[in-house]
Protein backbone atom coordinates (compact mmCIF):
# COMPACT_ATOMS: atom_id res chain seq x y z
CA UNK A 1 0.00 0.00 0.00
CA UNK A 2 1.54 3.18 -1.29
CA UNK A 3 0.37 5.30 1.76
CA UNK A 4 -0.18 4.20 5.06
CA UNK A 5 -3.03 6.92 5.76
CA UNK A 6 -5.11 4.70 3.17
CA UNK A 7 -5.64 1.59 5.65
CA UNK A 8 -9.19 1.57 6.33
CA UNK A 9 -11.25 -0.47 9.16
CA UNK A 10 -14.57 -1.91 9.17
CA UNK A 11 -15.49 -2.18 12.51
CA UNK A 12 -18.33 -4.67 13.53
CA UNK A 13 -20.35 -4.45 17.17
CA UNK A 14 -22.95 -5.31 19.36
CA UNK A 15 -23.25 -2.42 22.34
CA UNK A 16 -22.08 -0.02 23.89
CA UNK A 17 -18.36 0.34 21.20
CA UNK A 18 -16.07 1.72 23.71
CA UNK A 19 -13.38 -0.43 22.29
CA UNK A 20 -14.74 0.97 19.03
CA UNK A 21 -14.51 4.29 20.51
CA UNK A 22 -10.91 3.94 21.72
CA UNK A 23 -9.84 3.03 18.41
CA UNK A 24 -11.82 5.81 16.71
CA UNK A 25 -10.14 7.91 18.76
CA UNK A 26 -6.37 6.77 18.21
CA UNK A 27 -7.27 7.29 14.38
CA UNK A 28 -8.37 10.85 14.67
CA UNK A 29 -4.71 11.16 16.99
CA UNK A 30 -2.78 9.38 14.43
CA UNK A 31 -1.59 7.00 16.96
CA UNK A 32 -3.12 4.94 14.24
CA UNK A 33 -2.30 4.98 10.63
CA UNK A 34 -5.90 4.64 9.76
CA UNK A 35 -9.52 5.43 9.13
CA UNK A 36 -12.18 4.06 10.54
CA UNK A 37 -14.40 3.59 7.09
CA UNK A 38 -17.78 1.76 8.46
CA UNK A 39 -19.39 0.98 11.55
CA UNK A 40 -21.72 -2.24 11.02
CA UNK A 41 -24.18 -3.55 13.92
CA UNK A 42 -26.65 -6.60 14.29
CA UNK A 43 -28.41 -4.58 17.06
CA UNK A 44 -30.58 -1.07 15.72
CA UNK A 45 -30.31 0.34 19.41
CA UNK A 46 -26.77 -0.08 19.50
CA UNK A 47 -24.66 2.40 20.97
CA UNK A 48 -21.71 1.95 18.74
CA UNK A 49 -24.34 3.48 15.79
CA UNK A 50 -24.44 6.95 17.72
CA UNK A 51 -20.89 7.09 18.66
CA UNK A 52 -19.53 6.04 15.19
CA UNK A 53 -22.33 8.97 13.95
CA UNK A 54 -21.00 11.52 16.69
CA UNK A 55 -17.38 10.81 14.57
CA UNK A 56 -19.24 11.43 11.36
CA UNK A 57 -18.12 7.59 10.57
CA UNK A 58 -20.44 6.40 8.03
CA UNK A 59 -22.81 3.47 10.84
CA UNK A 60 -25.31 1.07 9.66
CA UNK A 61 -27.55 -1.68 11.04
CA UNK A 62 -27.77 -4.87 9.58
CA UNK A 63 -30.99 -7.40 10.40
CA UNK A 64 -28.96 -10.15 11.48
CA UNK A 65 -31.61 -12.71 10.62
CA UNK A 66 -33.18 -15.64 12.36
CA UNK A 67 -30.19 -17.09 14.23
CA UNK A 68 -29.17 -16.28 17.79
CA UNK A 69 -25.62 -16.35 17.89
CA UNK A 70 -24.29 -15.98 14.36
CA UNK A 71 -25.45 -14.26 11.30
CA UNK A 72 -28.22 -15.97 8.81
CA UNK A 73 -26.70 -16.41 4.94
CA UNK A 74 -28.34 -13.54 3.71
CA UNK A 75 -27.39 -11.32 6.75
CA UNK A 76 -23.90 -12.94 6.50
CA UNK A 77 -23.91 -12.18 2.96
CA UNK A 78 -25.22 -7.84 3.31
CA UNK A 79 -22.19 -7.83 6.14
CA UNK A 80 -19.89 -8.94 3.64
CA UNK A 81 -20.76 -6.69 0.69
CA UNK A 82 -20.96 -3.48 3.03
CA UNK A 83 -17.45 -4.19 4.30
CA UNK A 84 -15.90 -4.56 0.40
CA UNK A 85 -17.93 -1.73 -1.02
CA UNK A 86 -16.12 0.39 2.10
CA UNK A 87 -12.97 -1.07 0.90
CA UNK A 88 -11.60 -2.27 4.38
CA UNK A 89 -8.13 -3.71 4.95
CA UNK A 90 -8.89 -4.93 8.46
CA UNK A 91 -12.04 -6.04 10.12
CA UNK A 92 -11.81 -5.11 13.75
CA UNK A 93 -14.52 -6.89 16.13
CA UNK A 94 -15.57 -4.74 19.31
CA UNK A 95 -18.34 -6.32 21.33
CA UNK A 96 -19.74 -8.05 18.72
CA UNK A 97 -21.47 -10.95 19.93
CA UNK A 98 -22.10 -13.60 16.74
CA UNK A 99 -19.76 -16.13 15.77
CA UNK A 100 -18.52 -15.72 12.09
CA UNK A 101 -18.95 -18.66 9.59
CA UNK A 102 -17.30 -19.68 6.47
CA UNK A 103 -18.30 -17.26 4.00
CA UNK A 104 -17.37 -14.07 5.95
CA UNK A 105 -14.35 -15.76 6.89
CA UNK A 106 -12.94 -16.73 3.61
CA UNK A 107 -14.00 -13.28 2.54
CA UNK A 108 -11.43 -11.99 4.57
CA UNK A 109 -9.19 -14.37 5.32
CA UNK A 110 -6.34 -13.59 7.86
CA UNK A 111 -7.95 -9.92 8.10
CA UNK A 112 -10.25 -10.01 11.15
CA UNK A 113 -9.35 -8.90 14.87
CA UNK A 114 -11.19 -9.53 18.22
CA UNK A 115 -10.23 -8.39 21.83
CA UNK A 116 -11.32 -11.27 24.41
CA UNK A 117 -11.38 -10.32 28.42
CA UNK A 118 -8.82 -12.68 29.05
CA UNK A 119 -5.67 -14.23 28.77
CA UNK A 120 -6.65 -16.92 26.21
CA UNK A 121 -5.97 -20.01 25.83
CA UNK A 122 -7.15 -19.71 29.38
CA UNK A 123 -11.19 -18.58 29.53
CA UNK A 124 -12.51 -18.66 25.94
CA UNK A 125 -16.47 -18.00 25.59
CA UNK A 126 -18.74 -15.92 27.98
CA UNK A 127 -17.92 -13.66 30.77
CA UNK A 128 -14.56 -14.63 30.55
CA UNK A 129 -13.87 -12.58 33.78
CA UNK A 130 -16.61 -13.99 36.00
CA UNK A 131 -15.07 -17.64 34.69
CA UNK A 132 -11.72 -16.22 36.04
CA UNK A 133 -12.98 -14.71 39.43
CA UNK A 134 -14.60 -18.08 40.10
CA UNK A 135 -11.57 -20.02 39.11
CA UNK A 136 -9.34 -17.99 41.51
CA UNK A 137 -6.62 -17.05 39.57
CA UNK A 138 -4.19 -14.45 40.63
CA UNK A 139 -3.75 -12.67 36.75
CA UNK A 140 -6.66 -12.30 34.68
CA UNK A 141 -6.16 -9.37 31.22
CA UNK A 142 -7.07 -9.74 27.80
CA UNK A 143 -6.17 -11.36 24.57
CA UNK A 144 -6.00 -9.68 21.02
CA UNK A 145 -6.55 -12.25 18.45
CA UNK A 146 -6.92 -12.91 14.99
CA UNK A 147 -10.30 -14.59 14.31
CA UNK A 148 -10.89 -18.44 12.76
CA UNK A 149 -13.28 -20.32 12.51
CA UNK A 150 -13.29 -21.54 16.30
CA UNK A 151 -14.56 -19.70 19.07
CA UNK A 152 -11.51 -17.31 20.39
CA UNK A 153 -8.88 -19.49 18.98
CA UNK A 154 -6.92 -17.53 16.63
CA UNK A 155 -3.40 -16.65 16.82
CA UNK A 156 -2.53 -14.41 19.51
CA UNK A 157 -1.40 -10.74 18.57
CA UNK A 158 -0.82 -9.30 21.64
CA UNK A 159 -2.05 -9.42 25.79
CA UNK A 160 -1.93 -7.56 28.88
CA UNK A 161 -2.15 -8.76 32.08
CA UNK A 162 -4.68 -7.43 34.85
CA UNK A 163 -3.86 -8.60 38.49
CA UNK A 164 -7.11 -10.27 40.23
CA UNK A 165 -7.84 -8.40 43.80
CA UNK A 166 -8.58 -10.22 47.04
CA UNK A 167 -11.81 -8.14 46.88
CA UNK A 168 -12.58 -8.35 43.22
CA UNK A 169 -16.32 -8.80 42.35
CA UNK A 170 -17.06 -9.98 38.52
CA UNK A 171 -17.73 -6.20 37.82
CA UNK A 172 -14.71 -4.62 39.37
CA UNK A 173 -12.53 -7.58 37.63
CA UNK A 174 -14.43 -6.78 34.39
CA UNK A 175 -13.68 -2.82 34.59
CA UNK A 176 -10.22 -3.32 34.92
CA UNK A 177 -9.92 -5.92 31.78
CA UNK A 178 -12.07 -2.98 29.97
CA UNK A 179 -9.30 -0.54 30.48
CA UNK A 180 -6.98 -2.95 29.57
CA UNK A 181 -8.17 -3.75 26.42
CA UNK A 182 -8.42 0.29 25.44
CA UNK A 183 -4.77 0.29 26.19
CA UNK A 184 -3.92 -3.37 24.14
CA UNK A 185 -6.31 -3.03 20.96
CA UNK A 186 -5.56 0.34 19.49
CA UNK A 187 -1.65 -0.77 19.90
CA UNK A 188 -2.14 -4.47 17.77
CA UNK A 189 -4.50 -2.58 15.22
CA UNK A 190 -1.31 0.09 14.83
CA UNK A 191 1.28 -2.48 14.34
CA UNK A 192 -1.15 -4.35 11.49
CA UNK A 193 -1.28 -1.11 10.24
CA UNK A 194 2.03 -0.53 10.08
CA UNK A 195 2.47 -3.83 8.76
CA UNK A 196 4.81 -4.81 12.00
CA UNK A 197 3.35 -7.83 12.13
CA UNK A 198 3.61 -11.60 10.45
CA UNK A 199 2.49 -14.72 11.44
CA UNK A 200 4.00 -18.01 11.38
CA UNK A 201 1.78 -20.96 12.00
CA UNK A 202 0.17 -19.86 15.30
CA UNK A 203 3.14 -17.09 16.19
CA UNK A 204 2.37 -13.99 15.49
CA UNK A 205 5.89 -12.54 15.27
CA UNK A 206 6.17 -8.14 15.94
CA UNK A 207 8.83 -6.62 13.68
CA UNK A 208 11.35 -4.50 16.16
CA UNK A 209 11.36 -1.04 14.96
Amino acid sequence: MSNAEQFRLGVLGSGKGSNFAAIADACAAKKIPADVAVVLADVESAGILELARERNIPAQFIPPGKFRTKLDEDAERAFVIALQEAKVDLIVLAGFMRVLKGEFLRAFEGRIVNVHPSLLPAFPGLEAWRQALDHGVKVAGCTVHFVDASVDSGAIIGQQAVPVLDNDTPESLHARIHSAEHELYPKCVAAIARGEISVAGRRVIWREI
